[in-house]
């Protein structure tokens, strides 16, 4: 039978990287997002192309509701969850200076960014777990998409890098709770990816890019990197590796004299 991944966001971007590359290792596939199914048709169609069975859950991860629903949704067709991969995340809809950022900014990001996946994060644990009891054959694995952000600062985007922040710490917990489950959990962390995220500053690191010294590979990275990262992950290509965050960022965070 084979296995069943719930990437949310996983209509485009990253999370669309990720699916084709689950897709092809034989993974049938949930996919998240806050559009209705409509939105999300030609993503699931490409997917099916590659022999994947594919659920489109319409919802925000924010709202306890709708995860609630969505799980539902996938017990009722699938009747199991293998992977989860936490991908669903926002960006500020203005950059502000922390000295004048608003809690308006600060909570929503923080609903979506950090409280939507660790409460889903939560649930799918408990599931696999009741599987994991059933079935001690049973290989859950849990993915959590970050962002160098966790570590580099951007003061024009502070609730962004805190929310980042908390996603290491939130791995870090379920990594060491889930241990006796053997259920190992993993943080990816993206550097400059090329998304419709970062359409808005494509000017600005096209330039970093080619002019300077930023980067180690000397390109923008794409969601098919991230996504055969987590394909690895999901296949249990990193065992003994439980907590680890990996980064992914052409060589940007590494200390160079």
């Amino acid at each position: 039978m084979k296995k069943v991944a719930l990437v949310t966001g996983g209509g485009r971007g990253i999370g669309f990287g990720i699916c084709e590359r689950l897709a092809a290792e034989g993974f049938n596939l949930v996919l998240s997002g806050r559009s209705d199914e409509s939105k999300g048709a030609d993503s699931v169609q490409a997917l099916e192309k590659m022999g994947a069975v594919v659920l489109y859950c319409s919802g925000d991860v924010s709202s306890a509701g709708d995860r609630a629903a969505m799980l539902a949704q996938i017990r009722e067709r699938f009747g199991r969850l293998d992977v989860l991969v936490n991908n669903a995340g926002v960006a500020p809809k203005v950059r502000a200076d922390i000295l004048e950022a608003t809690e308006e900014s600060f909570e929503w990001i923080m609903k979506i960014n950090l409280q939507g996946p660790y409460f889903l994060t939560q649930a799918c644990a408990n599931w696999m777990i009741e599987q994991k009891r059933a079935d001690d054959a049973f290989g859950g694995c849990i993915i959590t998409v970050g962002s160098i952000s966790a570590t580099v600062v951007s003061p024009n985007r502070g609730d962004y890098c805190v929310s980042k922040a908390g996603i290491g710490m939130m791995s870090s917990l379920f990594a060491a709770r889930l241990g006796e489950y053997a259920i190992p959990v993993y943080e990816i962390r993206p550097g400059i990816i090329k998304t419709d995220m970062t359409a808005g500053v494509t000017e600005k690191y096209d330039h970093l890019i080619r002019n300077t010294e930023l980067l180690v590979e000397k390109r923008w990275g794409l969601p098919e990197d991230i996504g055969k990262l987590a394909a690895a992950m999901a296949r249990g290509d990193l065992p003994y590796a439980s907590g680890q965050a990996i980064y992914v960022d052409g060589g940007l965070t590494l200390p160079r004299l």
